[in-house]
């Protein structure tokens, strides 16, 4: 069972076992945290949802990508879904193996492709025609043999997945149309290339089981296809995106992963007694719920019909109510006498007000939340901004000239600096030299 580390003691947030406001108070606000012990946590419960198939897990780097992080799941056995050369070097230097590493986007320059065959990676996930004959002549030239997966778009939308985070429709960029890829696997004659592997990946999050398989039984038929005309698909790369909650803990509306994967696991099943191996690459369901972000209030102001809490970072530093329409749970770190899960945010209306949250950039989009109940708030107080670990800092920006915040990895009672607050210095370095 997954508990998660970020609890009310005593009226008092705890990461794990130190309060928040020591964090604060030692490395000042606004201020990533994340909990080793939930990220752990949730690895192992995707580990355990899909273990019948014995998949290569690959987490998503683009979801949260510091190295402290990495470095944490690395050690659980994790491999890599990486998207750039950039998240390529991250994994590197984090210690993941490379023959752990699996290369997806639809955009792979050169230079990437001789960086990833350089280091040995598992696999391509190949977006397109012109995409393959590029590996093939840099793999030709390198004199190595790349492995390939087409990443096929076979045309399967969730209708309850933002359209800015849905990638298995046919009117996305991702993928190769479904006829295409049949051809592609059938007519490709390549020295330098392995193409032995399909991938799909449908968007983030993927809230209902049976769009997954759906999904599943149309590759279920391709590989058929394919093997009727002679062509084994030795590997099949299922994705990720399965969602988490992001209003409380023990949101029953919201499927366990453990749920999920018993769902995929029995529909796939078939194709794993047949030799089949299998990939996944989750990002949100362990990085969301293990990390928050910390900010102060700034002010209370009196707007036309409800009060407005402004705080000391904004869409810079979590752009995902304002990108996606995105829900987080917030909460002052100190409520009351209060004991237990955070959860408190969704029952807790007595005494509450309607409120904006709001952050400091010159932007109308810059928000956490609009029409929220909360507890009076007064200038410095300091807010938790819930599951907040996936696109969070990973996403974020230095906007308005505001430097990104401090990372922490907490783990028990002790807590280490993952990345340092960025100072003015950091803002100009690369343009001083031009003066």
């Amino acid at each position: 069972m997954i508990t998660s580390q970020f609890h009310y003691r005593n009226g008092v947030l705890h990461v794990e076992e130190i309060p928040v406001k020591d964090l604060i108070a030692e490395y000042g606000s606004p201020l990533y945290v994340y909990s080793a012990t939930q990220l752990i946590q949730n690895y192992r419960a995707v580990r355990a949802a899909f273990a019948p198939l014995d998949p290569l897990i690959c987490y998503s780097v683009k979801s949260c990508g510091n190295i402290g992080v990495l470095k944490v799941l690395a050690n659980e056995g994790a491999g890599m879904d990486i998207v750039s050369g950039g998240e390529l070097q991250r994994a590197l230097v984090a210690g993941v193996p490379p023959e752990r590493i699996v290369f997806a986007g639809v955009g792979k320059s050169r230079e990437e492709m001789q960086q990833a065959l350089a280091a040995g990676i598992f696999m391509f996930n190949v977006e397109s025609t012109q995409e393959l004959d590029r590996l093939q002549a840099i793999a030709a030239i390198a004199g190595k043999k790349a492995r390939v997966a087409l990443r096929v778009n076979i045309d399967v939308a969730d209708p309850d997945t933002h359209a800015k985070t849905a990638t298995g429709g046919r009117h996305t960029k991702f993928g190769i149309p479904l006829q295409q890829a049949q051809e592609l696997y059938l007519s490709t004659d390549r020295s330098a290339l392995e193409i032995n592997g399909l991938h799909i990946h449908l968007g983030s999050p993927i809230p209902s089981p049976h769009t997954y398989t759906t999904a599943f039984d149309k590759v279920i038929e391709v590989i058929k296809q394919l093997r009727k005309v002679g062509h084994d698909i030795t590997m099949v790369n299922i994705g990720g995106g399965y969602p988490v909650s992001y209003r409380d803990p023990n949101d029953i509306e919201v499927p366990s992963i453990g749920e999920i994967g018993a769902r995929i696991c029995e529909k796939l099943h078939a194709l794993h007694g047949q030799g089949v191996k299998f990939m996944i690459e989750p990002g949100r369901v362990i990085s969301a719920t293990a990390g928050m972000l910390l900010s102060s209030v700034e002010y209370v102001k009196q707007g036309w019909d409800r009060k407005i809490a402004i705080l000391d970072t904004g869409m810079n530093s979590l752009i995902r109510p304002t990108l996606y329409g995105a829900h987080h749970p917030i909460w002052p770190v100190s409520y009351e006498d209060y004991s237990g899960s955070w959860g408190i945010y969704s029952t807790a209306v007595a005494g509450t007000q309607e409120m904006d949250v709001v952050g400091p950039i010159c932007e109308t989009g810059d928000f956490f939340a609009l029409r929220r109940r909360l507890p009076p708030l007064s200038e410095g107080d300091v807010m938790a901004i819930f599951c907040a670990g996936a696109y969070g800092m990973s996403q974020a920006s230095q906007y308005n000239s505001r430097p990104r915040p401090a990372e922490i990895l907490v783990e028990g009672t002790r807590s280490s600096v993952i990345r340092r607050r960025e100072s003015y210095k950091d803002l100009l370095e690369h343009e001083i030299d031009s003066l």
